[in-house]
């Protein structure tokens, strides 16, 4: 039977309890909105792990949008019918909790995070680095899950655990994508009908254009709005906009 666990006192006792003792331990950090990629990351954890920790916690201090924050998807009940089977623990835990500090200690990178994502959401992976090192510290995982469609931020998270000699395996899952090649996010159902036929010209406008400025050309004759596109050490990393709603990709080149 799946626990839900909404306060880190009780957490800490369970984590030190007989069920976790001796087994090895996977985790899958979200911000709620699951989705068959999250399931994914999920079964994986299932398939490698003894037991398997699901946390659910919508992040304030990586929104550089407060309208983003505001109407990010708060589905936990449909979240946890999702992982019910899946993970023994979830951890829900509250802002108040994860930040006793207010946010004035926190984790940051100064080169790759100032990249793409990081130079269009300024503060945006200080949020992301600082929550995943808090709750890698609390879960204590003996592998921790991310999926490759937010591929700076594994790099980041990877980085991370690797210059902090953390003892946890990243594990980095491919990336889920619906029938029509979009990849699956929170942010899709954002989308209204129209919008979402368009979007999914996305993926393969960023893997077949001959080059990064090729495939910013093509994607803006489509009708994106084009934050950026650039080529990185073999992968394709694409940021648009569309209908109000922002969606990022890569493709391996």
């Amino acid at each position: 039977m799946m626990t839900v666990i909404r306060q880190l006192a009780e957490w800490s006792g369970h984590r030190r309890g007989v069920e976790f003792a001796g087994r090895s331990v996977g985790f899958v950090p979200t911000m709620g909105g699951l989705h068959a990629g999250h399931r994914s990351l999920l079964e994986r954890a299932r398939a490698e792990n003894d037991r398997v920790v699901l946390s659910i916690f919508i992040n304030p201090v990586q929104f550089d949008n407060p309208d983003d924050l505001a109407r990010y998807p708060q589905t936990l009940e449909a979240d946890l019918a999702l992982a019910e089977g899946l993970a023994d623990c979830v951890l829900v835990p509250t802002a108040a909790e994860l930040y006793p500090d207010n946010y004035r200690f926190r984790m940051t990178e100064y080169t790759l995070s100032t990249k793409w994502e990081g130079a269009h959401r300024p503060g945006h992976f200080d949020g992301v680095l600082t929550v995943v090192l808090k709750l890698l510290n609390l879960v204590q995982p003996h592998r921790a899950y991310f999926g490759a469609k937010d591929w700076q931020q594994l790099q980041l998270v990877d980085g991370m655990v690797r210059a902090l000699f953390l003892p946890v395996e990243i594990v980095a899952c491919p990336t889920v994508r619906d029938t029509d090649g979009l990849a699956l996010s929170t942010r899709n159902q954002h989308l209204n009908a129209s919008a979402r036929v368009q979007a999914a010209a996305f993926p393969h406008l960023l893997r077949d254009s001959p080059s990064a400025a090729a495939a910013i050309a093509a994607l803006r004759i489509a009708g994106f709005e084009v934050d950026y596109v650039e080529d990185h050490d073999g992968v394709r990393l694409g940021a648009v906009r569309i209908a109000g709603v922002r969606l990022i990709d890569n493709v391996p080149l």
